[in-house]
């Protein structure tokens, strides 16, 4: 025990001890110019959808370990900042930070409380339509390192931001821990669209805490995509619809290689008439463990839910769909549909009638059933998604 808290967290079933765990890492230097980047870091960050040449970027939040390498916004209306630089300029922040999510929720939470590496604060003005996306990266480089971070992201009345933000760790890394607490607030009729793409390594753990505000009229799409090995992930962020035609729409795709344990969900509660929520998964087992949870929770009348949840098992692993609606007063509408299974051997027969080989027709499948319409993408980001999957398809077969 530490500080009257376990130090063994048994969330999945090997648990992990926080103590194999380092807090402290070297500083590495800010990087002025995104351009001089190192060539082999500048890669794994262009494969979790971050270009180090700033096209088409209306800002960067780049971190190493503990270190903030570079940080800018570069149009007008959009705030990007390391969340201490943001505490020294804006006293109101206090005001946001450890608001949503309790830092006493569980032995993560403490630690990035107890323990604190940064993170970012991403801000667009009230009403302002930041036409780029803020592009936002969190790197481990160090060997059993654990990142500790907390994202703050606002925005503000009326407005309309975009982030894409990548994890990964550097290539001869094998084991570390990335926790992160990220508190969303999207204001009267805002718009937020939130896209996460993870490469982690074999032996990494990630324990990301989410919780998501959303006031009238705002919208909140949530994006997330794993498709490389990942030790262990588990992650259930948490979306509140507090105000009247407010909406929440979460998409996400995952692969679990041989080894990989993932626990991954998305709850909404719909607190206000007229709210609106999506939940869509795509999910393949290949070898490893995928929990797809899905939770929505009807609090008033006149709202409306749906969750997809499908799951494809390609090899010996565990695929386990945990869909759930609460309803609590009559004019709730929600629904669910989930489906776990194999491909069927009919469409692996109609393309090779058509003169596809049977390789290339699961492979065809495979790349059919992940690739989702994810909303918001920039062309490019959705064109390098697609060579992820394609090349990740291969893996699996």
């Amino acid at each position: 025990m530490r500080n009257g808290r376990p130090t063994v967290e048994t969330d999945s079933p090997s648990g992990i001890d926080l103590g194999q765990y380092q807090t402290e890492a070297d500083n590495h230097g800010y990087v002025a110019q995104l351009t001089d980047i190192g060539s082999e870091d500048a890669r794994k960050f262009l494969d979790v959808g971050i270009d180090t040449s700033g096209k088409d970027r209306s800002g960067t939040f780049i971190q190493k370990d503990r270190s903030v390498i570079h940080c800018h916004a570069r149009l007008d209306g959009v705030e990007v900042m390391s969340i201490s630089q943001a505490q020294q300029t804006h006293a109101w922040l206090s005001d946001y930070i450890w608001r949503a999510v309790d830092p006493d929720q569980d032995a993560f939470t403490a630690r990035a409380k107890a323990i604190p590496h940064e993170g970012y604060f991403i801000r667009s003005a009230p009403g302002q339509h930041v036409a780029e996306p803020v592009q936002a990266c969190l790197y481990i480089a160090k060997e059993r390192f654990s990142q500790n971070v907390h994202n703050v992201v606002i925005a503000e009345e009326g407005s309309r931001l975009q982030v894409i933000t990548g994890c990964a760790t550097s290539p001869h890394l094998v084991a570390g821990l990335h926790v992160g607490v990220s508190e969303f607030y999207v204001k009267r009729g805002a718009q937020l669209h939130f896209t996460m793409i993870h490469d982690w390594g074999q032996k990494v753990n990630v324990r990301p805490r989410t919780v998501v505000h959303v006031e009238a009229g705002g919208v909140f799409v949530s994006n997330y995509i794993s498709l490389k090995p990942v030790g262990s992930l588990q992650m259930n962020p948490i979306t509140y619809l507090d105000g009247e035609g407010a909406v929440a729409r979460f998409n996400s795709v995952l692969v679990a290689a041989k080894g990989c344990h993932m626990d991954v969900g998305s709850r909404v509660v719909l607190n206000a008439p007229g709210t609106r929520a999506e939940i869509i998964s795509r999910a393949i087992a290949a070898g490893g463990t995928i929990i797809a949870r899905g939770e929505l929770i009807g609090k008033v009348a006149g709202v409306k839910a749906h969750l997809e949840c499908k799951g494809l098992i390609l090899k010996e692993g565990l695929m386990h769909a945990i869909p759930e609606l609460r309803g609590y007063m009559p004019g709730v509408e929600m629904s669910h549909e989930a489906a776990v299974g194999k491909i069927d051997q009919a469409e692996i027969e109609y393309l090779m009638a058509r003169g596809v080989d049977e390789e290339e027709a699961v492979s065809m499948i495979v790349r059919g059933f992940l690739n989702v319409d994810i909303e918001g993408l920039p062309a490019g980001l959705r064109q390098k998604i697609d060579r992820i999957i394609h090349e990740t398809q291969k893996d699996m077969m």
